[in-house]
């Protein structure tokens, strides 16, 4: 009789379990994702061992009229920009997964939201496998004072973690890191593929059986997405992504995957001596300090969401010094700034090619809407021609390969943030200009194509 394996392949995206190796996983078909890890061995609960979540109940199916949505179903975190990108509050029962970049402020973050939540008389259980508790109260003197019920704990066993919390009865529970978690019937390491997966699945049996918010953190790869295999996103509710440069004051905090509302909704926060601030006029931060009398800066308005937020795009052109012109970008698409240079020397004439140019978005800001083409081409046009666009000057606008300069969404939200931040004319798309013909505030240009639009430098 062959002997049972102790180990298996396991698919680092997917989690696609294998009793060999395999060069391309046959679900998710990525190359080189398989290793090995040991296989979780069947075994009898001991008498006294904590019983499986939800074990003994009866399962009944229920009518869709019976179902209640109610608004005291979300909890606001007291972060207004955070309600923002959850979907307006916490839902009870959900699983958050927030990631980022080491030293980013994910644990300051959450350690706010957990004043905030025990301040208005919610009990919360913050779980910490990477400080100590003396660590975590250095960092929460330095973010104030804590009042209500809320709770510390430093411990990586899952199941002892589960023990705490089924004693506890917590509202909210946060899990920093999930790297750190393990589970003892899983004999990998923990931060392993299985431990990662078993302890992620026992973590939603928890949220899901005892209706316990758990907001889990977890760490980044080089690439920026979070370790561990992919099912790791797919199990959890949301997913969060705190981005930034940690040497920079301000953070964004955008949703990649949210069952509870908007994936298009950011946050944007201000790092201060005493923790994360919110940024409640990012567009007033981001325009702040640009020069008025330089070639190659422009102001663009991007929409997050429902939020129309201006920003200054920047660019410089140079005669090349090499045989081969240099782009850089900084916070846009790096393959649309070579189309849209492409799209200048071929449908409007200048010889880009022995330029090199630099295109950036002040303030760590990454954008990629399309609505940003014309901004970057009116930028580089101007440094081109070292000749200045009128500061008073908002420009949006989608530009196609022809050089047709296409209609964008919401353009009336767009104008009316110019018209908040004091701006005097609007450069569009012609096909949004028809429907806001009405407008008298502020002066539109609406243009048809790119060669239009440079003739106003």
């Amino acid at each position: 009789m062959a002997k049972a394996r102790n180990t298996a392949f396991f698919c680092k995206e997917c989690g696609y379990e294998s009793a060999k190796w395999l060069g391309q996983c046959p679900v998710c078909k990525e190359w080189n994702t398989f290793v090995e890890e040991p296989v979780a061995q069947a075994k009898k609960a001991p008498s006294g061992q904590i019983a499986a979540v939800g074990a003994g109940k009866t399962a009944v199916p229920v009518h869709i009229s019976e179902i209640s949505l109610d608004e005291q179903d979300r909890t606001p975190t007291g972060f207004g920009e955070l309600d923002r990108v959850l979907g307006s509050g916490i839902v009870k029962g959900s699983l958050v997964l927030v990631g980022g970049d080491p030293g980013i402020g994910k644990s300051t973050l959450l350690l706010q939201v957990c004043r905030n939540l025990a301040g208005a008389g919610k009990r919360v259980l913050y779980i910490s496998g990477e400080e100590s508790l003396k660590q975590i109260k250095m960092r929460a003197n330095r973010i104030g004072v804590i009042t209500g019920e809320l709770l510390f704990l430093c411990e990586t066993n899952l199941d002892t973690i589960h023990g705490a919390i089924e004693r506890s009865k917590p509202d909210i529970v946060i899990i920093d890191s999930i790297q750190t978690m393990f589970r003892e019937d899983i004999s990998s390491a923990p931060g392993s593929v299985s431990q990662v997966r078993e302890s992620t699945n026992l973590l939603m049996q928890i949220a899901k059986g005892y209706g316990v918010t758990i907001f889990i953190v977890g760490h980044v790869t080089k690439e920026g997405v979070v370790a561990g295999p992919r099912v790791l996103e797919h199990m959890v509710d949301t997913v969060l992504y705190f981005e930034g440069d940690r040497n920079d004051a301000y953070r964004v905090l955008r949703a990649v995957k949210n069952r509870f509302g908007s994936t298009n909704e950011i946050g944007v926060f201000e790092m201060e001596e005493k923790g994360l601030s919110e940024v409640l006029n990012p567009s007033e931060m981001l325009i702040s300090g640009r020069p008025k009398e330089a070639s190659g800066a422009v102001v663009a308005c991007s929409l997050e969401g429902t939020r129309p937020i201006l920003l200054e795009v920047q660019a410089l052109v140079t005669a090349t010094n090499f045989g081969m012109a240099r782009r850089t970008a900084n916070g846009v698409d790096y393959n649309r700034i070579n189309i849209l240079l492409a799209i200048l020397e071929k449908r409007c004439g200048f010889a880009m090619s022995r330029y090199d140019a630099y295109v950036n978005i002040a303030g760590g800001m990454k954008m990629n809407e399309p609505a940003l083409d014309l901004a970057v081409v009116m930028a580089l046009v101007s440094s081109f021609k070292n000749r200045e666009v009128d500061p008073g000057m908002l420009i949006f606008g989608e530009v196609g390969l022809s050089g047709e300069v296409r209609g964008v969404s919401q353009a009336a939200q767009r104008v009316s943030e110019a018209i908040k931040m004091g701006f005097t004319s609007c450069l569009m798309p012609k096909s949004n200009l028809e429907k806001l013909k009405d407008e008298k505030r502020i002066r539109l240009i609406g243009v048809e194509n790119v060669r239009e639009a440079i003739q106003l430098i």
